[in-house]
């Protein structure tokens, strides 16, 4: 006979009916809550036991879900007590640390394992130390206890009724990722704080902020047949992170080698990352040319630096180089599918080649101009009085004609129309290539017919939030805008905030469906602005807003849909994600503000004037004011005959890309054995205009590829094993051992908290020129 697991009941968390589980010698689980049955055979770890498919390299979302990701659901609780206060608390960390990176020299994406380690300890060390209340109800009842609960054993069972579960540990980290949401929107207060001396009123922060995050709810809510409950809607991104949970809580480090490899890997990256992120930063900038160059001068070593600096912003192309400072290579990088790592290599390796051609062919006159800046430019390459020129966020005509119209690098001037072409090749893209496959996923979700196997087994076992409930979500996001509108003075007419709104309802899907499939989408900030700049001219403020609510709405679409999905993977209720998530993104949206005001604050000069140092940099934000206020001069920029009047026709000329690209995929569909289909343009254009518009340190890019096609290409073909038991749990592990060190470093010594403590100056950190030893002048 089987043993018998006693009969559980189900009603939490939106799940009716109970349960019986029963556990055979093969390890067959069967579970059956209420009507519904599903079998599920699981090791261990909690993966499908069919160990024919342990060297199946795994190419597809189909083959993701059935032999990558576990099917594994143990029913338990999602929403306490002590889930949700430690999600509240480590929301608040996760949007200081979103925040700080946003004035870091280099973006990066913070990855989930760090999140997911915090948790894990502090869920484990709240039910290890404070008194457990499932314990106390054992010793009651074996003493005679009967009937209902005394009131302090019920109490004890809220705070801490049991072992820290998987469900309650994903709870914590979906919500800090939501946290993190609205830090992109805090990027337009930022700016007007920096670059115009605005005062914020806190009311325009705090409405803006739930108005823009709740919208991008309502729309993931909206698109869930194509963005969550599809198949091929993996979220490779996510994938380190969701394995990660799984493994601390279905392995144990005696018994399991991958898991006792997490720890080993955490170790000694966290012992590690302190020399290059603080002692030896060279270590983040290898460069054998600079080396070799650096007492070169003059022309010489300008050119030298153009081509293989990349230690600092802006700095150079950073050819050659190698970073071995793993804060910025991430997981992320290692987990983006091989054919979005070829799109990837091949586009920035055509960006290394126009950017050189346009600057040493003076394309727009580049040679006046520095090789890469994210800055508005007078003619003689100094930076542009922004400040002056648009006194309360509004264009003085007669000071434009006094200071001149201003530059752009031409190298920027290129990534903007490339940006541009990115999007246009985008929407291009879904609906000639996938334009069929989403109106079959919505037919099938209206049918209650499902390819996902997660889905289906979530659409058995629990309640899905119903559509109307996004609908109120959108309603009301909206009406909250509209009050900022109307009553504060951000210079955004209530018809151009319709207008912002349309835009992301139209785009998000397109998005979203992109970076489900390919781990990464596209940035459609340079739409949102470009469109602001011609329906609100000479208004950057006003251009900025428009971008929150259009731009920014898309990308916590994205953002928002990526939760979701690895709810599905968790197996959460969808109704405990939705209110989670929702918590999390207006928690956040509040403590981004105020460490935003304070990181301002502290260092205004180095924010708003220079490329930054290696703690601090405001390229991100010059970058953002930039763009604005150059749409918002439009009319003299970009109009036809204007110096940069091709710009705004990047839109047209990617999608006309695309349209050829399914033209000859109609009679050519492969050359060889490589499926057309498969090249994607939308990507590859992004790629190849990625950095003077990413304001990244180039010395990252050489360690990006080599990482992602160690990892994708070699490890995923010829070690399958290896790659599916060990590589999200080890790059995982780096990411949490990275930015434990790094949010410690930041308040220890690069200043976050105040006082900064640089290292003494030394080879390794070359305080005194460029990190990587590249010629200054």
């Amino acid at each position: 006979m089987s043993p018998i697991v006693p009969e559980t009941h189900l009603e939490k968390d939106g799940i009716s009916g109970s349960s019986q589980e029963v556990l055979d010698e093969k390890g067959t689980v069967s579970v059956t809550p209420g009507k519904h049955e599903t079998k599920l055979t699981t090791d261990n770890y909690g993966v499908e036991a069919d160990r024919e498919s342990a060297n199946i390299v795994i190419v597809t979302g189909a083959d993701a879900a059935a032999h990558l990701l576990p099917m594994r659901d143990d029913f338990d609780k999602a929403l306490t007590f002590r889930s949700i206060f430690l999600a509240s608390g480590l929301s608040c960390f996760q949007a200081v640390m979103y925040q700080i990176y946003m004035f870091k020299p280099t973006a990066i994406t913070i990855q989930g394992t760090f999140i997911v380690l915090i948790a894990y300890f502090l869920g484990n060390a709240w039910a290890k130390v404070l008194p457990r209340g499932d314990r106390f109800e054992t010793r009651w009842r074996a003493r005679g206890g009967q009937g209902k609960l005394p009131w302090w054993i019920t109490a004890l069972k809220f705070i801490n009724h049991g072992p820290w579960t998987l469900k309650e540990h994903a709870i914590c980290s979906i919500t800090a990722t939501s946290a993190s949401n609205a830090a992109d929107a805090v990027k337009v207060f930022a700016a007007q704080d920096l670059f115009y001396s605005l005062p914020l009123r806190p009311a325009t922060v705090i409405l803006s902020t739930i108005s823009i995050g709740m919208f991008g709810y309502g729309l993931a809510g909206l698109m869930r047949p194509i963005a969550v409950w599809h198949t091929e809607a993996v979220y490779w991104s996510t994938l380190p992170t969701v394995k990660s949970l799984q493994a601390l809580h279905w392995q144990e480090v005696k018994k399991s080698k991958p898991l006792r490899y997490f720890w080993y890997a955490f170790t000694g990256m966290a012992l590690y990352e302190i020399i290059p992120a603080y002692i030896f930063p060279w270590l983040n900038s290898v460069s054998i040319p600079c080396l070799a160059a650096q007492k070169a001068s003059g022309n010489t070593g300008k050119v030298l630096t153009n081509l293989f600096g990349g230690a600092t912003n802006n700095e150079g192309l950073g050819l050659f180089s190698l970073s071995f400072d793993w804060q910025y290579i991430t997981s992320f990088q290692t987990s983006l599918p091989l054919k979005l790592q070829t799109h990837q290599a091949v586009g920035f390796g055509a960006c290394f080649i126009i950017m050189i051609a346009i600057y040493y062919g003076n394309g727009w006159n580049s040679k006046s101009l520095p090789f890469m800046s994210t800055k508005l430019l007078t003619a003689e390459g100094k930076k542009y009085p922004t400040t002056k020129v648009f006194p309360g966020g509004i264009l003085d005509k007669d000071l434009l004609a006094k200071y001149g119209t201003p530059k752009l690098a031409g190298t920027f001037a290129y990534a903007m129309f490339m940006a541009n072409a990115a999007i246009g090749a985008l929407i291009a893209h879904c609906v000639l290539f996938w334009g069929k496959d989403i109106r079959r996923a919505y037919k099938s979700a209206k049918e209650g017919r499902y390819d996902d196997l997660h889905h289906e087994h979530m659409a058995k076992h629990y309640k899905e939030a119903p559509w109307w409930w996004y609908a109120v979500i959108l309603f009301v996001s909206f009406i909250l805008g509209l009050i900022v509108v109307l009553k504060e003075k951000i210079t955004l007419p209530a018809w151009a905030y319709v207008v912002a709104l349309m835009v992301g309802i139209i785009i998000a899907p397109f998005s979203t469906i992109l970076y489900s499939r390919y781990g990464n989408g596209i940035a459609t900030n340079n739409l949102s602005k470009m469109i602001a700049g011609f329906v609100i001219p000479g208004r950057p403020i006003g251009n900025m807003y428009f971008a929150a609510w259009s731009h920014n709405v898309i990308s916590n679409t994205v953002n928002l849909s990526n939760d979701l999905k690895m709810g599905e993977y968790l197996k959460i209720p969808p109704r405990v994600m939705l209110l989670t998530q929702m918590w999390g993104t207006i928690l956040g949206g509040f403590i981004n503000y105020v460490v935003m005001i304070s990181i301002v604050a502290g260092n205004r000069e180095v924010l708003a004037d220079s490329n930054g140092t290696s703690s601090w940099s405001g390229a991100t934000m010059q970058a953002y004011n930039t763009n604005a206020t150059s749409w918002a001069l439009s009319s003299y920029l970009y109009k036809y005959g204007a110096q940069y009047w091709v710009v705004p026709l990047g839109l047209v000329i990617g999608a006309a890309a695309v349209i050829v690209h399914r033209i000859f995929y109609q009679f050519i569909p492969k050359i060889g054995r490589f499926d057309l289909s498969e090249l994607n343009l939308p990507q590859f254009i992004q790629y190849a205009g990625y950095i003077p518009y990413n304001q990244s340190q180039t010395c990252v890019i050489f360690s990006w590829i080599l990482a992602g096609f160690y990892v994708q290409y070699y490890l995923r073909n010829y070690r399958p094993r290896i790659f599916k038991d060990y590589s999200y749990l080890v790059t995982g592990a780096f990411d949490g051992a990275s930015l434990t060190v790094l949010f410690i470093l930041s308040f220890a010594v690069f200043g976050a908290g105040g006082t900064s403590y640089p290292f003494p100056t030394w080879w390794g950190n070359n305080a005194d020129g460029n990190y990587d030893w590249c010629p200054t002048a």
